[in-house]
């Protein structure tokens, strides 16, 4: 075990030095680029049209009632649409689903140009074609966070296309130390 702070413990055990202890930031990023993340990508409609964004903070709550929680970082064009959205539709990726997910993290890009890949649920919020799976919800919370913002939302509608036995990995996509990757067989710890 190694231990990065620059305090030592006697220090951290005085609570005024203990809130003014932190990690920088490229030893935060250390840490959690070795903790995988599911993949998602959340849509919503924007005052100038259609947007999304590929997170790994997509986490259930809660399933009575049934609730979820992501965050998003204030650098991403997406942020401002988002942030100010009723609804949004939190799409849960498997491997197949790679390109989907390549699309919402690349910036720069129109990410609803091809328009055969994602069609308007009758509610008006934009939704991939073909998902895993996917969940449209109602945005109950926000909180500043740092950089991002922590949303929690409410689930009211949802499709599953492609389900996964209880002990199954089926096709997994997590990110991993900035890599896209597979869960397999292969990758099971018995």
């Amino acid at each position: 075990m190694s231990i990065h702070a620059s305090h030592t413990p006697d220090e951290l055990l005085d609570p005024e030095r203990a809130i003014s202890a932190s990690l920088s930031a490229d030893e935060f990023k250390a840490l959690f680029r070795g903790h995988p993340g599911g993949v998602a990508v959340i849509t919503a409609e924007g005052p100038d049209g259609p947007v999304s964004l590929t997170a790994t903070s997509v986490s259930s709550v809660s399933a009575e009632p049934p609730l979820l929680i992501f965050s998003i970082s204030a650098l991403s064009s997406a942020a401002p649409a988002i942030l100010a959205a009723e609804t949004v539709v939190v799409h849960l990726l498997d491997s197949d689903d790679i390109d989907v997910a390549k699309l919402g993290a690349t910036s720069g890009i129109d990410r609803f140009a091809d328009h055969d890949s994602w069609t308007r649920l009758v509610t008006g919020e934009p939704v991939y074609n073909g998902v895993r799976a996917w969940v449209r919800c109602s945005i109950i919370e926000r909180m500043n966070a740092g950089g991002s913002t922590v949303i929690a939302a409410h689930a009211l509608q949802s499709s599953l296309n492609r389900d996964v036995e209880p002990g199954a990995h089926g096709n997994a996509l997590v990110y991993h130390n900035r890599t896209w990757h597979r869960l397999s067989d292969d990758s099971r710890v018995h």
